[in-house]
């Protein structure tokens, strides 16, 4: 347990420690979230006699997963550790569907579609519809479709619920010839990957109360990002035991533009009564500075739980605020920082890194650093005028 607890603090403690029924951990940002997740699990197995296959671990993304499960193996041996689930959603419910999916009237060889593949079916139900592309492009149906999919609505109820509007409910006959497509292929796209799972679990008692046993210990990171389709999965399997643990920060929530829905966490109270509530408030990422800084913008939001963040760091040097013109304003202001930086204090241009949130806001960037002779490289994607 010592081991288990070294280099925790007293916040963090008490989550890894609190092993029995529904816990909410309201993580800010560089709290040490992941590090309270992998010792929880290490406390279960090795001090409470929880076996490995009876906890389910659920990230967003498979690099976080694989840190996790890496993490894990550190703690209790990669033997122990092997027998757990520890994946995003749609690796758990494909390997759920793996074992069930005949269930849903699907044989197990089914195919799993990716964006491609999707587009190219949807394209084919706007011909056979005839659609008029301009009216109806396939990126505009599948979003509709995989919102509708996200809140759990089936194409039938799709289709009631916007038959008296022209627009919506073509995209419902698209929906409809989409989905029966898909199922003569065999196949399921990323969405219903979640949504399949789900049905059978609501369609076949047996089935759901085997889940329910095999994963007593249930535990989620980014709640804030969870969909009311992922919402439901856990609650459903956590209903039998109520050992969920969900680690989460509502002032983190930025995917409401593909589904995530900031209520789950904000009423995880409400569906699991008795919820006991830890916030992790220690911030070992940033300098007080940038703190001060974040706190004096977060603290405006409406609707959210209560913290504030501190740091025993360093009060670091102070954020710059420059408000720009348009892009290339901003982008020229960039270049002149850099130059001022290797003129006076002798850094080199390996020292700087630019972000930006979408890859259409390089353009500006490059076509600036290109007119200056200033050399770069895209991380992660392809130069704009590439």
């Amino acid at each position: 347990m010592q081991d288990i607890l070294e280099g925790l603090n007293k916040e963090q403690k008490e989550a890894v420690m609190y092993t029995e029924g529904p816990l909410l951990v309201i993580a800010g940002a560089g709290s040490g979230k992941t590090r309270v997740l992998t010792h929880r699990i290490a406390n279960l197995i090795s001090n409470h006699n929880v076996k490995p296959w009876n906890v389910l671990a659920i990230t967003f993304t498979n690099k976080a997963a694989r840190e996790m499960k890496e993490r894990i193996e550190k703690l209790i041996g990669e033997d122990t550790a092997k027998d757990m689930w520890v994946g995003t959603f749609h690796a758990m419910c494909v390997r759920l569907l793996r074992r069930e999916i005949e269930k849903a009237g699907y044989d197990k060889n089914f195919l799993i579609f990716d964006t491609s593949d999707s587009k190219t079916v949807m394209k084919q139900c706007m011909k056979e519809l005839n659609l008029n592309d301009k009216m109806y492009s396939d990126k505009f149906l599948l979003g509709e479709v995989s919102r509708a999919k996200n809140d759990l609505i089936s194409d039938v109820q799709y289709a009631n619920m916007y038959a008296s509007d022209f627009r919506l409910s073509n995209v419902a006959k698209a929906y409809s010839l989409y989905q029966a497509k898909l199922k003569k292929n065999n196949a399921l796209d990323f969405d219903d990957i979640i949504d399949v799972a789900i049905r059978i679990l609501k369609e076949n008692p047996e089935t759901l109360e085997y889940y329910q046993e095999k994963f007593q210990y249930i535990l989620v990171d980014e709640y804030q990002d969870t969909n009311k389709a992922q919402d439901l999965l856990v609650s459903m399997l956590a209903r039998k035991h109520h050992n969920i643990c969900v680690v989460g920060d509502d002032q983190q929530s930025i995917y409401k533009f593909r589904g995530a829905d900031i209520s789950n966490i904000l009423n995880f109270e409400k569906t699991f009564p008795n919820t006991k509530v830890i916030k992790l408030e220690q911030n070992y990422r940033s300098s007080k500075n940038i703190l001060a800084l974040a706190n004096e913008v977060i603290k405006h939001n409406t609707g959210n739980v209560k913290k504030n963040l501190w740091t025993e760091n360093e009060a670091g040097e102070k954020p710059t605020f420059h408000q720009a013109q348009d892009e290339y304003d901003e982008a020229n202001y960039v270049v002149e920082q850099v130059n001022h930086l290797r003129r006076e204090e002798y850094y080199h241009y390996a020292d700087f890194t630019i972000l930006y949130r979408t890859n259409a806001q390089s353009r500006a960037f490059e076509t600036v650093f290109m007119r200056e002779g200033i050399p770069y490289k895209v991380v992660g994607g392809q130069k704009f005028y590439e």
